[in-house]
């Protein structure tokens, strides 16, 4: 990664971060990685959020209902669903999209 002359530090160092997490290449390589970057509680929010946004693409279930089999808070589910139909980054989307393709 080269950073550019006008980039600010910040930047710099989250597209460090995003090679390094482009760098894993199994899921055991990734597990590893996520284990030495996160707290336990980082990484069991980073999952609940991922089962929340698959759950709300599936449909189906009402935002009580997945909350409840995501273990997640109303505030989650609703901050996931926002994100997953409102935000322009659409993060969730492409990740759904992706796997869905690769069935």
């Amino acid at each position: 990664m080269t950073s550019l002359p006008d980039q600010d530090p910040e930047t710099t160092a989250r597209d460090a971060l995003l090679d390094a997490f482009l760098s894993m290449r199994t899921r055991e390589e990734m597990a590893a990685f996520l284990a030495d970057l996160c707290t336990p509680a980082e990484l069991r929010a980073f999952t609940e959020r991922w089962q929340v946004a698959r759950l709300l693409d599936a449909g189906g279930k009402s935002y009580r209902e997945i909350g409840t089999e995501a273990g997640a808070s109303p505030t989650t589910v609703t901050r996931v669903a926002r994100y997953l139909k409102d935000m322009p980054h659409q993060g969730y989307r492409i990740a759904l999209d992706r796997i869905a393709s690769a069935d």
